[in-house]
């Protein structure tokens, strides 16, 4: 049987750590074959060597190659491991811990629980130098490009325009293909681009790192198992713990990140930011007509039902 690393026999955390640890020195096809495997572990058990292949867009023998090159015997362990993971899950004790039947304080519990957990991982895994080599970049920036496509868009989104609101020029690349070309024109030296990449290789990415590298704008990697495979072409892979199966946010740790860095950019220049919010504040109450500081709405009186009396 496989060992895992805590030791209690549970396949994914040591599937999860070979394909993380693996990841970088796998060729191109191996490294699309584990991507897949690494986000449908919960059909591989099931599927045949072929199947796995054809769905991943290789081959049979390319699967086979890649479960011994992370470190299995051959695919037959490697879905051993992962079946054994499958039962697991499935056994009742297990799927009562996953539901709440309707209880509303258990779904409270159940989500702010997974959520603390997910985020005491990353900090444990976040080291201190690069987070401050990252508030370096960001904070001597000229301007700011954060780069996001699916759910990773709104991590982006909330980096740029927070860091708007301190005083920065920034821009959001959500755009693949060959539209995101417009967004990569405007790179300088002076630029930063903070890419949010969590586990998935997208060419889009390859071509934001070249593009950065070739301007000599700085670059920054927010992600969760591409650090391996990415680090030696960044300026700093800072890790955020992404979940597409869990129940809290996927994005959960990467905002929680950018609010870490947000502050700590924000403390590096007071004044930029204390200039930046006065604007911020002025433009707000000539677009309302109300200071913003101070107005509160009023509340409005709730209508009468057509049931109420009418006094």
């Amino acid at each position: 049987m496989t060992t895992t690393e805590s030791g209690s026999g549970a396949a994914q955390p040591g599937f999860h750590t070979r394909v993380a640890e693996r990841l970088a020195h796998l060729s191109p096809a191996e490294r699309q074959v584990a991507e897949y495997l690494r986000n449908h572990v919960q059909d591989v058990p099931f599927a045949t060597a072929e199947q796995l292949g054809q769905a991943a867009g290789t081959s049979d023998a390319t699967v086979v190659r890649t479960a011994k090159a992370l470190g299995y015997s051959g695919l037959p362990e490697l879905k051993r491991e992962l079946g054994q993971r499958f039962v697991d899950s499935s056994r009742p004790s297990t799927v009562r811990r996953r539901t709440t039947s309707g209880d509303s304080d258990a779904a409270l519990d159940q989500i702010f629980d997974e959520a603390v957990d997910r985020l005491q991982q990353t900090r444990r895994l976040l080291d201190t130098t690069s987070f401050g080599r990252a508030v370096d970049l960001l904070a001597g920036a000229r301007g700011v490009t954060a780069f996001g496509v699916g759910a990773s868009e709104l991590s982006a989104r909330h980096l740029a325009l927070r860091l708007g609101r301190l005083g920065f020029r920034t821009q959001v690349a959500a755009a693949t293909g060959f539209q995101l070309a417009d967004a990569l024109l405007p790179l300088t030296a002076d630029d930063v681009v903070v890419v949010y990449a969590p586990g998935r290789l997208l060419t889009d990415v390859e071509v934001v790192l070249d593009h950065a590298a070739r301007t000599g704008a700085a670059s920054i990697l927010v992600t969760d198992s591409l650090g391996p495979v990415l680090g030696d072409r960044v300026d700093v892979a800072l890790t955020a713990l992404y979940s597409s199966g869990g129940l809290a946010s996927e994005e959960l740790a990467a905002i929680t990140l950018n609010d870490a860095l947000l502050l700590a950019v924000q403390e590096r220049d007071a004044a930029r930011a204390s200039e930046a919010g006065e604007t911020l504040n002025r433009l707000r109450e000539a677009l309302t007509g109300r200071d913003p500081a101070v107005y509160v709405p009023r509340r409005r009186q709730r209508r009468q039902g057509a049931g109420d009396s009418a006094g």
